[in-house]
């Protein structure tokens, strides 16, 4: 016949089991490295905007760069590795722009560092202008494009943060109904001109998902590869090529249109205009539709400036 527990013992289990949850719910805390909140990596700008109008406030975000550095051709740094050890995950683009990432994640052992490659479900384009026909690494500079991949990034964070999935969910619906609203503005605005004269070259390749947003082709492409500049050869080969398809507009990059468009355009008669690559300044939660809105406010005033009078 069973005895009855006793009141001592009875104190026993209740302190075993106590101390078992307490010690299952510390468990589930340490899953993230700083406590109960996952700190999330990012590798580019547009990722930074992307991740922060997810997660609002219920995770932290570390870009794994510093702000003043340009992405293209980055040198790890000390200060990487201590950023790269804090992650409970990275987001990358995985597909040319950073593979620096890759290095600096190695290097901190950051070897079992869930990885989120942001462009899984993005239909990916082969680079305008490149003769070797590689992927297109830029889909962050478009609108249609950034919605696949905010919902790509929160599903996945969701997966690893099931206790926010939902939050999550309802943000980045949110945050892609306003960037499908900034779409809209500007295809009603841009269906209203005639741009039936409108030929572009422009000085680098990465604008591809921008003008297949707009319907646009790219006549010619300067600079395929970032900051590879053409040999005078080459330059004077593009700079016939565009006199002869009748090229009227040069777009620059933002901030480093340089020597190159000047020279170009002397030669060409064309009007230069600029796009943001979304790679530069303080990392913000803004910052991507800032410079979505002024690459598309630059493409209507291009379009513009070719209309048949």
């Amino acid at each position: 016949m069973r005895q009855p527990m006793n009141q001592s013992m009875r104190k026993f289990l209740f302190g075993l089991l106590a101390a078992t949850t307490l010690m299952l719910s510390t468990t589930a805390f340490a899953a993230f490295k700083n406590g109960d909140r996952m700190t999330v990596g990012i590798t580019l700008h547009p990722y930074y905007s992307f991740v922060a109008n997810i997660v609002g406030d219920k995770a932290d975000i570390v870009p794994l760069i510093g702000s003043g550095y340009n992405p293209h051709n980055y040198n790890p740094l000390p200060d990487d590795m201590k950023r790269a050890q804090s992650l409970d995950v990275l987001v990358v683009n995985g597909i040319g722009h950073d593979q620096w990432a890759f290095e600096i994640m190695k290097a901190a052992g950051g070897g079992d560092v869930p990885l989120i490659y942001a462009n899984d479900g993005v239909s990916l384009i082969p680079v305008a202008g490149a003769a070797d026909q590689s992927v297109n690494a830029h889909t962050f500079i478009s609108t249609i494009t950034a919605i696949q991949q905010v919902y790509e990034i929160a599903r996945r964070l969701g997966e690893l943060d099931p206790a926010n999935a939902e939050e999550y969910r309802k943000n980045s619906r949110a945050y892609a109904t306003r960037l499908r609203q900034l779409k809209a503005e500007y295809t009603a605005k841009i269906a209203l001109l005639d741009s039936s004269n409108f030929k572009a070259a422009t000085m680098h390749g990465a604008y591809g998902y921008l003008m297949q947003e707009f319907g646009l082709q790219i006549t010619a492409v300067i600079e395929p590869r970032h900051g590879v500049e053409p040999t005078a050869r080459q330059l004077a080969q593009t700079i016939d090529e565009i006199k002869a398809a009748g090229v009227n507009v040069l777009f620059a990059e933002k901030f480093f249109a340089g020597k190159l468009a000047d020279t170009i355009q002397a030669e060409t008669g064309v009007a230069v205009y600029s796009f943001s690559h979304i790679s530069d300044g303080e990392y913000s939660p803004t910052l991507f539709e800032q410079e979505m809105r002024y690459n598309l406010e630059s493409l209507k005033a291009a379009i513009e400036s070719t209309a048949k009078k």
